[in-house]
């Protein structure tokens, strides 16, 4: 009876030691936080200042844009839009547009603008464009992990997306620059003893992974398309008043000097068959003096004449740089 005594003795020590452990963990475990995302940083869109230097305000559009990837496209017929490739094209646009040193084109929903032309009778105008961006989403998946350890437990959903872009001179059809982008985002959840958080399936983790693609290119795209040299052209002249477009939002001020030059010759060069401008001449120097306008779509300067002369005609052949360039 003394052996039999003992096991029982012993077992009940067990088992109120074992209670007492589950009781102090239950304590120590803290109320369900949120799960925990994990995501490439966004840029931050600041409020658009006018440049410090003159610069010129490429009009771009994105021409095409699609999903090269087989995810979310099982089920989809062949004149269905796929929304990975759609919201990718509506992800890069908005990103340009809140940066102001563009003019963003519209033209996957093009016909959506004709349309309300007709209906408003107004007569369209639409502008053509100096680059086109065409592109892929070219990777994109998600992966789930998990680890189980004594009592606790997590899992992590992750997102990745791959993007690839290049932009097209829309004169002659020349891709004259490509980039990638890369971006992931995930997120995580734990649990002690089955307290805390169960991670369910995280649709918006596709969205941040497209965003942090898209973030990853995006500093490498825009020094690319600000590479173009400001120049403008002559609106109208009034004696030794002249009126160009361009002002306040691309870096003109009162006060800047400018050059009047004028274009000699294009020649189409036989090796590379691309048309090669010969260098302008100068004809004329100017000082910025006032400026008029609302927005960068009507904005515009006024410069009085200080030296050469603007030649009655052929102005067509005529166009304004800034007065520091060689």
């Amino acid at each position: 009876m003394g052996v039999i005594q003992h096991f029982i003795y012993s077992r009940r020590n067990l088992i109120a030691v074992a209670t007492g452990l589950g009781l102090s963990l239950s304590a120590c475990v803290a109320p369900p936080a949120p799960p925990q995302v994990v995501q490439a940083p966004q840029p931050v869109v600041a409020a658009v200042a006018p440049p410090l230097v003159k610069t010129y305000k490429r009009k771009i559009a994105i021409g095409r844009f699609t999903n090269e990837t087989l995810y979310g496209k099982a089920l989809l017929t062949g004149d269905q839009i796929d929304p990975l490739g759609k919201q990718t094209t509506d992800m890069l646009s908005a990103r340009l547009v809140e940066s102001g040193r563009f003019l963003v084109f519209e033209r996957p929903d093009i016909n959506l603008a004709h349309n309300e032309q007709a209906l408003s009778g107004i007569q369209g105008n639409i502008i053509g464009v100096d680059t086109l961006i065409v592109g892929s989403l070219t990777e994109f998946g998600r992966s789930i992990e998990g680890e189980n350890g004594f009592l606790s437990g997590t899992k992590k959903q992750t997102a990745r997306a791959k993007v690839e872009i290049r932009l097209v001179d829309v004169k002659t059809g020349h891709a004259f620059f490509s980039a990638t982008g890369a971006g992931q985002a995930s997120v995580e959840a734990g649990n002690v003893m089955g307290f805390g958080n169960q991670a369910g399936y995280d649709s918006t983790l596709n969205d941040r992974a497209i965003g942090a693609a898209i973030s990853d290119l995006l500093g490498r795209l825009v020094t690319k398309l600000e590479e173009r040299p400001w120049k403008s052209d002559i609106l109208k002249v009034d004696g030794s008043r002249i009126y160009l477009s361009g002002g306040e939002r691309q870096g003109v001020k009162v006060g800047d000097a400018l050059k009047v030059m004028r274009a000699t010759e294009t020649v189409r060069s036989a090796q590379s068959g691309f048309d090669i401008d010969l260098p302008p001449t100068e004809v004329a120097q100017m000082t910025v003096e006032g400026q008029f306008g609302t927005d960068e779509t009507n904005e515009g300067s006024i410069a009085r004449i200080t030296g050469g002369a603007v030649p009655a005609s052929g102005r067509e052949k005529l166009f304004v740089v800034d007065g520091r360039a060689r």
